[in-house]
Order: structure tokens, then sequence, then C-alpha cells
């Protein structure tokens, strides 16, 4: 419900702002609400370098591999019928009956998720959200959000982030189990979710002169590949170039 709340209240003002400006010829079209993105992105990074990298850090260091992937694993298992149910809802039906397979595999003689038997089995690991969905059912893409302590989305993909919430079996965990077996779960969730990230943060911070617009075009491109499964028709293509030239166009004179 948080989720949601944050989520409607962040749209409610990014509307607002692409209404003020929309006389404003020099707004960027994918990227309307450029100044309100930024700063909720330099929020977000702080609170990530104060808080969640340090910890990501630790982690890394100090759990060994082996450990981090079954840990990964039970995460991903977690959130999986989230995959499941997009792909039948993007008509994916066979595939939907074998990531059904592989998360009974995995949930079962994978001991919960630890472990990915199912992988060895033929039953490889899917990505599917509901923003692919949308984007399956034809719904355009719509301006770039950046949404706090969230990460970056956009008018499409904001409505998946709920659907992902409430299909993830751990959103149902305190139903069956106290507060104290949930809380800390939750917390290595987050722990685990960020430990993946950091090989990009590096990246962006390494190579990139503006690590907003690394992220932004980083993500857009992402789910391109993501909705078209790796091959894009070529009209999106075309698609890539226009924003390469904006990419290139912000970078010479970035909004502060």
């Amino acid at each position: 419900m948080r989720t949601s709340f944050l989520l409607l209240a962040c749209i409610s003002l990014f509307t607002g702002c692409a209404t003020l400006h929309k006389n404003d010829a020099s707004i960027d079209t994918i990227d309307p609400n450029e100044r309100a993105n930024r700063q909720f992105y330099n929020f977000t990074d702080k609170v990530d370098r104060a808080v969640l990298a340090p910890v990501a850090d630790a982690y890394i260091k100090h759990v060994p591999d082996p450990l981090q992937r079954s840990i990964g694993n039970f995460y991903d298992n977690l959130a999986y019928p989230n995959v499941i149910l997009n792909d039948f809802l993007q008509g994916k039906v066979r595939q939907g009956f074998q990531d059904t397979l592989r998360f009974a595999v995995n949930s079962t003689i994978g001991l919960g998720g630890l472990f990915d038997m199912a992988g060895p089995m033929g039953l490889p690991q899917h990505d599917e959200d509901f923003g692919q969905t949308l984007g399956v059912w034809g719904v355009d893409t719509g301006s770039y959000l950046f949404v706090p302590l969230i990460g970056p989305s956009s008018y499409r993909d904001a409505p998946g982030i709920p659907v992902s919430v409430f299909s993830n079996l751990l959103f149902y965990a305190g139903t069956v189990a106290s507060s104290a077996v949930v809380a800390p779960i939750t917390v290595l969730s987050i722990i685990d979710r960020r430990a993946r990230l950091s090989g990009p943060m590096r990246i962006r911070d390494q190579a990139a002169l503006d690590p907003y617009l690394f992220v932004r075009e980083g993500f857009l491109q992402q789910r391109k590949h993501l909705i078209y499964d790796g091959d894009p028709p070529p009209e999106s293509l075309d698609e890539f170039a226009d924003e390469d030239s904006v990419q290139n166009e912000a970078t010479s004179e970035p909004l502060r």
C-alpha cells in the first residue's frame, strides 16, 4: 500500500510538472520532468552511498560467493510468480507452463529456491513483468520517471511496481511467520538486490560524465531489449538513434 501511495504521489507530481512546462520547447520529450527526476535521483543516490552501498560492499566481501548465489536464487524464486503471471498475460502460454514447472522444481527439489535445479533440466530463468506486458499490449513508454528509493521507471513501467510487490511471495510471508522472522528476510532481500547492482554502479561512477543520463539511457534501452525479447523491430532501432541524439544534446547541456 505504501508503494502504491508513493507511486501515485510521484506520478501526480510529474503530471503537474508536465502541465506547467508544456509550452517550453526546451523540454526533453523523453524526460520532460528531468529537473524533478534529477532531484529524486540525487536524493536516492545520497541514501544509497550513505547506507546501502557500504552494507552491500561488506556483504560482498564477507559472504562467500556460493552462499550469495543461493540467497539470490531464493529471492528470485519468491518473485517468480510475477514472471509466470506476465508470461500468460503476454500470450506466452508455453513459456508460462515452463516457468510454472521451473518454480515448482526449485521450490521443492531446490529447497525453496536456494538451488537452481530447474536450469540444468532445460527450464531457463526468464524475466517478464507487467511493464513489459503493457509494452506487448501496445502501450507507449511515456515519459521517464525516477521513483525515489526505488529507481528508474516510466509511465508505462510504473504500474508494474505494485504488481511485482503483490505477486512476490515475500509480501505474504507475514501471514505465516512473525515479524521477527520476516523483517530480517526483507532486509536481506534489499541487501542482496543492492549487491547485484554493485558492478553496474561502479561502471556508472567510473565511466559516466553524467550519472543521471547514464542510468536513464541504460534503463530505457534495457526495457526495449526485454519487451522485444532481444530482437527489436527496425522502427525500434530508429528510436534508439533518436534517443542517442537526445542523450548527446543533454550531455552537452545537462540541467542543474
